[in-house]
């Protein structure tokens, strides 16, 4: 069963009301959480029975009324349970969207939708981190960013709760507007548009207008102004509302300037405004990173957070797991960046690999997945592109990259799976080598490092 809950409280009143359910089993009355997944549920949660392509809910429902207080299901059981609170609905996924949208509209507070192709993870962490200075903050959980997992942050909003930062996915058109129509949110920041999950879009047309679809919503937009695709789409949809931009090469409110990129983190002037700086020690690597802070940095201005503030925030945030790491090895120079991969966030991981490089650079890199048709000639073009720059070695990982290896001008090595190339790849260091590992998260990039 699928994962994750958010606490909050219910109330079978706001249940009833939001989705028009029936109640065939009144006991509890309220519920500290929503749960989808009856392994994890703890007493006094309310158990959601969805149901997907490869599970059903209902399946689960006596194990989780074992423990829970009660259910939304489609289909009552045949057998109620004693002190159970049952509640039928016609969808019990519409039923969650619909509780969502009730308590976010209940609750009334500012809503912050973060989309683009690439960082939206890093920014919606940094921007609640910068909002907490002051505020008390809501936000995903992990990547908890589609139909699904954005409803169930919702669920978990309370009286306490001042702002909420809601990361939005998109796989297919329309995925914004839902989400959107969903969480209703007030700024939107859009953080730039370059080829992610073409599977599901026609062209790159297509992902624009959907991850635009956020500013038929919002009433301030946070952009990348440095991002010529981005920046023409907003012109050409008539967006009305206060527009903020940041950005380094271009005009922007927010910006940076004297850029330091070290071996870990970066040093950077921190421009708010015209007469406000301040200097900043990110830990967080990577050019591409300062976009992300940049982003942040905008919110927090639009939120009046004293410029003080957000430096302490910028300057003791640390990586998130998964994305961009650096560390340390056995003698070698790891850049573990195994979350995601699209020939943008490609491109960035390996200028950063060349950047930081001592002696060797050896780019492991796995499949990039969901670009659909794209996908062959996007694996061809990195690589080739890669082979003009001081790579080392390249390991192709997956049939997409083993495909495009014959593109690299230097040392390859080819396997279908990460597991296969484990040993070569240990076999092939040397102390002082730069290893970058990035691939998409089906590859499990993550498994080349493992000793068993």
């Amino acid at each position: 069963m699928l994962g994750n809950k958010i606490k909050g409280v219910l109330k079978i009143e706001d249940i009833i009301a939001a989705t028009g359910g029936k109640v065939i089993c009144d006991n509890a009355h309220t519920f500290t959480a929503v749960s989808i997944d009856s392994r994890s549920i703890q007493e006094g949660e309310l158990f959601i029975a969805l149901k997907g392509k490869r599970f059903d809910g209902h399946d689960f429902l006596q194990e989780a009324l074992r423990i829970g207080s009660g259910a939304l299901v489609t289909f009552p059981p045949a057998e109620l349970i004693e002190g159970k609170t049952i509640i039928s609905v016609e969808d019990t996924l519409k039923a969650l969207q619909g509780m969502a949208h009730y308590m976010r509209l209940k609750r009334a507070i500012p809503v912050i939708g973060i989309t683009g192709s690439n960082g939206k993870t890093t920014t919606k962490e940094l921007i609640a981190s910068i909002l907490s200075s002051t505020y008390r903050v809501l936000k995903n959980t992990g990547n908890l960013n589609n139909h699904i997992g954005l409803p169930l942050t919702l669920t978990g909003i309370n009286e306490k709760d001042e702002a909420a930062v809601l990361e939005m996915g998109a796989s297919v058109p329309g995925d914004i507007k839902e989400l959107c129509e969903i969480a209703m949110p007030d700024y939107g920041v859009v953080t730039n548009i370059s080829p992610s999950h073409l599977e599901g879009f026609k062209d790159m047309e297509t992902l624009r207008r959907t991850k635009l679809e956020i500013l038929n919503y919002i009433r301030v937009a946070v952009v990348n102004a440095d991002d010529s695709f981005l920046m023409e789409g907003i012109q050409d949809s008539g967006f009305k509302g206060r527009m903020v931009r940041y950005g380094i090469d271009n005009d922007a409110e927010i910006y940076a300037t004297d850029i330091r990129l070290h071996e870990k983190g970066s040093t950077f002037l921190l421009h708010s405004g015209k007469n406000k700086s301040v200097e900043v020690h990110p830990k967080i690597s990577g050019r591409f990173n300062i976009y992300n802070l940049l982003a942040a940095v905008s919110v927090g201005h639009l939120f009046h957070i004293e410029l003080r503030d957000i430096k302490n925030v910028i300057d003791s945030f640390s990586s998130i797991p998964m994305r961009f790491e650096i560390k340390e090895l056995k003698g070698l120079q790891i850049i573990s960046d195994v979350y995601n991969a699209n020939p943008a966030s490609m491109e960035e991981a390996i200028k950063e690999l060349v950047r930081l490089k001592k002696k060797r650079a050896i780019a492991v890199l796995g499949d990039m997945l969901e670009l659909g048709s794209y996908g062959y000639d996007a694996h061809r073009r990195l690589v080739r592109w890669m082979s003009e720059l001081p790579i080392d070695i390249f390991v192709a990982i997956g049939p997409l990259m083993s495909s495009a290896a014959s593109e690299f001008s230097g040392k390859v090595y080819a396997f279908q799976n990460s597991l296969e190339a484990r040993e070569t790849i240990k076999g092939i260091c040397k102390e002082g080598d730069s290893l970058l590992i990035k691939g998409s998260r089906g590859m499990s990039m993550e498994r080349v490092l493992e000793t068993e």
